[in-house]
């Protein structure tokens, strides 16, 4: 179980309530709560979660792949 994170916004000096929302929204995000609370929605079985994460990092590496080919390409001319 993932440690509890806490969001918190103080409103500054003549700030608005909308732009108050907005800091909120932001960290929010940065903490990656949506995130968290959307994958935990439905259980999902761990060897799906195994297979999920594997299709991740493959392609994470095979973007990395592709973006240093283009460093050497551009490199070369």
């Amino acid at each position: 179980m993932a440690s509890p994170v806490r969001a918190e916004v103080t409103p500054r000096r003549n700030e608005s309530p909308e732009r108050l929302i907005r800091r909120f929204i932001k960290k929010v995000k940065k903490a990656g709560i949506i995130e968290e609370v959307r994958d935990r929605r439905y259980y999902e079985k761990p060897s799906v979660a195994r297979n999920r994460n594997k299709r991740r990092i493959k392609a994470m590496h095979k973007k990395q792949k592709e973006e240093n080919r283009s460093m050497k390409l551009v490199r070369k001319r």
